[in-house]
């Protein structure tokens, strides 16, 4: 969007940052104000000026037009990605990074009434190298005094290759999310969430990642997991088995889920118990006795993973 207005470039990279902080503002001070910091500046009630980024009335009507598009219609959304893109390569590439990110979210489970592509999210642009993630309570609840509450921004991360590297000599891609841990154990008490008063003695049950073209198959089976009230995570490293194993081990995980091209052909998941594994382990002499035994190893039909592995839990308390 930025070139397509002529704001690429280093020489032009204070502008753009007067027009990130603009656009950051959309919630608070709406188009109209918005607007104004496009273009020569704004006043405030107090008398204040802020000078604004200079654009002509061309360039500020692409940046509304693209930051005001995330808005959805139906459950589809209500705007051009592509079309608000013009010409740019680089925004086309962009724009189908963001629509993979919508693809693999949509097969796990989460429509747009949970993950929506929303241009006006700027928050770090000046860092992030990548899409940048902000999580957004949605609901309103009441305060301990009847009040309505809505709480907004709890989170947000992405990508920033480019960050570490200004304080170390080498270049370290890195990536990140933070949460308000306060601020959501406020509003998760508030709507009465058992979760603030849980308190897990074990981590996740961890779904191996085997095939990564697989990888929205996996999340599905996650999201199974989660839907029925069970933690669970998938792997997002590249590495092997035995490495994403090691990884179960460190994260506490009673248990790990496995599906490889030759489960997946018989319709099947193995579900490892680590609580009982671990515990066969000290009865098992040699490294060949244990690839004879497999303990605490078994398949299930993959339509009774949750089923299984509920079942499992329990036997494991």
């Amino acid at each position: 969007v930025m070139q397509s207005i002529g704001l690429s470039g280093e020489e032009n990279a204070p502008r753009r940052l007067v027009v990130l902080r603009a656009i950051d503002k959309l919630d608070r001070l709406g188009p109209d104000g918005v607007r104004q910091l496009l273009g020569e500046g704004r006043k405030d009630e107090s008398g204040d000026f802020t000078k604004g980024a200079g654009l002509d009335l061309p360039a500020i009507d692409t940046i509304l037009s693209f930051s005001l598009g995330g808005q959805y219609r139906d459950g589809a959304p209500a705007f051009d990605l592509f079309g608000l893109l013009g010409k740019s390569e680089i925004g086309a590439q962009g724009a189908e990074e963001l629509l993979e990110i919508e693809d693999l979210a949509r097969d796990a489970g989460f429509g747009p009434d949970r993950i929506r592509i929303d241009p006006s999210v700027v928050r770090g642009l000046e860092y992030y190298t990548g899409p940048v993630f902000e999580a957004d309570l949605t609901f309103e609840t009441r305060d301990e005094k009847g009040n309505p509450v809505r709480f907004g921004s709890v989170g947000g991360g992405g990508r920033y290759d480019g960050l570490v590297g200004r304080f170390r000599p080498e270049n370290t891609p890195a990536t990140g999310f933070s949460i308000g841990v306060s601020r959501l154990f406020v509003a998760l008490k508030l709507i009465g969430s058992p979760i603030v008063s849980a308190r897990p003695h074990v981590g996740p049950v961890v779904v191996l990642v085997l095939d990564r073209e697989r990888l929205a198959d996996y999340q599905r089976m996650a999201a199974q997991l989660r839907n029925a009230g069970i933690a669970a995570e998938i792997y997002l490293g590249a590495a092997g088995m035995k490495a994403q194993m090691k990884y179960a081990d460190r994260r506490n995980s009673p248990l790990a889920i496995i599906q490889g091209s030759d489960e997946k052909a018989r319709g099947e998941v193995t579900i490892k118990d680590l609580v009982a594994g671990a515990k066969a382990a000290a009865n098992i002499a040699t490294n060949e006795e244990w690839k004879a035994l497999r303990p605490a190893q078994f398949a299930v039909p993959e339509a009774e993973l949750v089923e299984q592995v509920q079942k499992t839990l329990k036997e494991q308390i």
